[in-house]
């Protein structure tokens, strides 16, 4: 038997508006998301300390960019970290909606009224 981590898997859980990634079926982060027609807005990303500086967030917003492109949707980056991820990552720019201001009041009225938060 080993100490060796084994590799970290992402799913989506709609349920609960988000992406979560896993690590030896622990939880270590999520990206939470609010779908708005075509468009998944992602709003907020989260590590856990325990695994932070493994480039869990990374891989976590990757794999969500790639369902959202396999789903033909579209992605608006509210959430900072995936604002910057997309900034440095222009082969998503085909599938990137702005952030307008339609959109942050659209968001805020859709989280005061959703039976919890992410």
């Amino acid at each position: 038997m080993t100490d060796t981590p084994t590799t970290p898997t992402v799913e989506r859980v709609d349920a609960r508006h988000r992406y979560e990634i896993r690590v030896d079926g622990q939880r270590a982060g999520l990206t939470a998301y609010r779908d708005r027609g075509e468009q998944r807005v992602f709003f907020h990303t989260e590590i856990d300390p325990a695994y932070a500086g493994q480039g869990l967030a990374s891989q976590l917003i990757r794999a969500a960019l790639d369902d959202v492109r396999a789903s033909g949707g579209r992605v608006v980056p509210v959430c900072p970290f995936v604002a910057a991820y997309l900034s440095k990552h222009d082969d998503y720019d085909d599938l990137t909606d702005p952030v307008t201001p339609e959109v942050v009041q659209w968001l805020d009225t859709e989280l005061k009224h959703a039976p919890g938060r992410s």
